[in-house]
């Protein structure tokens, strides 16, 4: 299905560059800025897709036994870090807080009870009036009183843990993506309750062939393809794991991208070029190209003509992109396309003049 663009490019140059170019001699030019096109040491690269995914991604489960009496969001909502996510109801865990409140401040008296009674014996036995055993006895009771005290902070520090639990809060900002219970439903401990992504780390998993694995461990650098007028972004860390999958033989890759904006989201399928060696590519300035549909192509000074020329284009880096296609080393390209347009119909026209 080219056909079309074959012909829209048949036009453009039948528009742009009269008739046939044997049949007179080509009008005088005006000077034009060109540019000459020459091979530029660059990196060679192979590309295969690849799955964006979120690197902080969890669903919360209870660790608190309760009934569900909140749920602020919905799937899809968005949730910043710290907010309420699930509210349980809190009777048995505020109960027991308040039991083991009431055990600290028995512990804390039965020692100081215990301290008390073991200053008093260990004076008078400094005067000998009561014999090494009971001041044996004292002793034990004093640190007895202080395990138990231990232990009734403990207990306290749980219970008020347990009530701690039954208010779930996001750990980051991010997307809910499910919710596993209701409201009115009763959970357990480890029952999951709701899941969520963040949308700011992102990475994307990659399958290669392992007849590339070793060049692309080797090297260790690749670079996001992005849609449009995008461009790319470079990885901030790739990582390869060092097993393959029995069924399909490839290898898992995983490509770290970077914190800044990247317009990329989390199920998305993007291209990623991965380093594989050297080599030279000619490349042209995105502003000398002429678009006109799916069609692209430059002007090009050929002797005293010039000419539009359909060219097949391949990666973007920046503001210029590779040339597939349509140019050879050494020829010269209209920087500006309006100006060579211009620059053809102001020599058609003398020419139909004279």
């Amino acid at each position: 299905m080219r056909l079309p663009a074959l012909l829209l490019t048949t036009a453009l140059l039948a528009a742009c560059g009269g008739g046939d170019p044997g049949s007179r001699t080509p009008p005088a030019l005006p000077e034009l800025a060109t540019l000459t096109v020459k091979p530029e040491p660059a990196t060679r690269e192979r590309v295969w897709d690849g799955v964006v995914e979120a690197v902080n991604q969890a669903t919360l489960s209870a660790q608190t036994g309760g009934r569900v009496i909140e749920l602020p969001y919905d799937v899809d909502d968005f949730v910043p870090a710290g907010a309420v996510v699930v509210r349980f109801t809190d009777v048995e865990q505020q109960a027991a807080r308040r039991q083991a409140e009431a055990g600290l401040r028995a512990a804390e008296a039965a020692l100081r009870e215990a301290e008390a009674d073991y200053t008093r014996i260990a004076e008078i036995y400094e005067r000998r009036l009561v014999a090494k055993a009971q001041l044996d006895q004292a002793t034990a009771r004093r640190d007895s009183a202080r395990a138990a005290l231990e232990a009734a902070r403990a207990g306290a520090r749980s219970a008020g843990e347990q009530v701690d639990y039954t208010v779930i809060r996001s750990p980051y900002s991010g997307i809910v993506t499910a919710r596993h219970v209701q409201v009115g439903e009763t959970v357990r401990p480890g029952q999951p309750l709701i899941s969520g992504l963040s949308l700011g780390a992102l990475r994307i998993q990659v399958d290669v062939p392992q007849s590339d694995v070793d060049v692309i461990r080797e090297r260790l650098r690749a670079a996001v393809l992005l849609d449009g007028e995008g461009g790319r972004v470079e990885a901030r860390e790739v990582v390869v794991f060092p097993y393959a999958d029995p069924a399909t033989h490839t290898f898992k890759v995983r490509v770290e991208l970077p914190e800044a904006e990247t317009g990329l989201h989390p199920g998305m399928i993007v291209k990623v070029a991965f380093d594989v060696g050297e080599a030279e590519r000619l490349l042209l300035p995105v502003s000398a190209l002429v678009r006109r549909s799916e069609v692209a192509a430059a002007y090009v000074h050929t002797g005293e003509a010039l000419v539009l020329r359909q060219l097949r284009l391949g990666h973007r880096y920046g503001d210029r992109v590779e040339v597939l296609a349509g140019l050879a080393a050494g020829e010269r390209v209209a920087t500006d396309p309006v100006a060579a347009r211009a620059a053809l119909v102001a020599a058609r026209g003398a020419a139909g003049n004279d």
